[in-house]
C-alpha cells in the first residue's frame, strides 16, 4: 500500500471511529522539532559543550555534575527550552485540531507536556512517566510533587558562569534533602494524586471502549517501553474485531502478522501525517 492510500485510510478510520486511545512516544515530539541534539542543542547549551564536552540533552542529564549549583544550572536549562516552551513546529496544534471534539484520550510516555501546551485538555491525557514540570523529594521521603515553573525561571534568569545561586538550589520541604526531577528513571520515582487520577481516567476510558469502533492511533512509540502503549494497543485490537490499529513512525511503522489485516502503517514523518489527514477534514 502507498503512503497516500495508507493515509487516505487512516483518515476514513479517524472519521468513522467510536472512540481514538492515542498513544505517544518520544518519535511525536521529534517530528514537531524537539531534538535532544543538533543546532538546537548547540544554541541552548554551547557554554555546557564547551566545558563538558556533552553530546546531547539526553546523556548531559545523566552527567554528576560536582555541585548542586552546577546540575540545576543545566537541567533549569533543559527543563525551560523542553517543557515551558512550545515545540519549534506546531504539530501538536495540528493534531489538537485534528481531533477536534473526537471521543479521545492520550496516554503518552513524553514527559515535555507539549499536549496541553497545545490545549488538549488536561482530563484527557495521562503522562506515565512523568513530568519536566514537577519536582519531588530525591529520598523520596513522602508522594507528593512540586510545580517548579517560577523557581526554574529564577534559574534561568539568575544563573551565571553555569551556575545558579545557592538560594535557588531546590530541597525538599519534609526532609531538606535536595529534590529530584520527576521522571521515571528508577524506583525512586512518585505516582503522586495527579498521577493516580489520570491513571484511574485512563483506565476507565478503556474499559468503555472495550468494544465498538476503536482506534488506537500509535504516534513515535519507539521499542523502549512497548509494555505501556505499543503492547496493550496490540492486545486490544486483537481481542475486539470491530478495533483497528494504527502506527505511524518513521522507520519503526509496522504491525504483528495476528492483526495486520486491521491495521494501518505508515513509515513517514508524523508532522507530514498529521498535516495530511487535516486536508482530508
Amino acid at each position: 500500500m502507498s503512503k497516500t492510500d495508507a493515509i487516505n485510510q487512516l483518515s476514513e478510520a479517524l472519521l468513522s471511529a467510536d472512540a481514538i486511545v492515542l498513544g505517544a512516544g518520544a518519535g511525536l515530539s521529534t517530528a514537531a522539532g524537539l531534538s535532544y541534539a543538533g543546532k538546537r542543542f548547540e544554541q541552548y547549551f554551547a557554554d555546557f559543550i564547551e566545558r563538558y564536552h556533552f553530546t546531547d540533552m539526553y546523556s548531559a542529564g545523566f552527567y554528576p555534575f560536582s555541585t548542586l549549583e552546577e546540575q540545576w544550572a543545566y537541567w533549569s536549562r533543559h527543563i525551560w527550552f523542553n517543557r515551558y516552551e512550545p515545540a519549534p513546529k506546531d504539530t501538536y496544534l495540528q493534531l489538537r485540531q485534528l481531533m477536534g471534539d473526537k471521543n479521545f484520550f492520550v496516554i503518552t510516555t513524553n514527559v515535555d507536556h507539549q499536549f496541553q501546551l497545545a490545549g488538549f485538555p488536561k482530563e484527557r491525557l495521562f503522562y506515565t512517566q512523568g513530568d519536566y514540570g514537577l519536582w519531588q523529594c530525591s529520598e523520596p521521603c513522602h508522594a507528593n510533587t512540586y510545580d517548579n515553573y517560577e523557581t526554574v525561571k529564577r534559574m534561568i534568569e539568575e544563573q551565571h558562569d553555569m551556575r545558579i545561586p545557592t538560594e535557588l538550589v531546590p530541597h525538599c520541604p519534609n526532609c531538606g534533602k535536595p529534590m529530584a526531577m520527576n521522571l521515571r528513571a528508577d524506583e525512586a520515582f512518585v505516582e503522586d494524586d495527579g498521577w493516580h487520577k489520570a491513571a484511574e481516567r485512563y483506565q476507565s476510558f478503556m474499559a468503555e471502549q472495550s468494544t465498538g469502533k476503536v482506534l488506537y492511533l500509535e504516534l513515535g512509540v519507539g521499542a523502549n517501553t512497548p509494555s505501556i502503549i505499543k503492547y496493550p494497543f496490540w492486545r486490544r485490537t486483537l481481542s475486539n474485531p470491530q478495533a483497528s490499529y494504527a502506527c505511524v513512525n518513521k522507520g519503526e511503522a509496522w504491525a504483528p502478522a495476528e492483526i495486520r489485516e486491521r491495521s494501518i502503517t505508515i513509515d513517514d514523518d508524523i508532522d507530514h501525517v498529521v498535516r495530511s489527514l487535516l486536508s482530508h477534514n
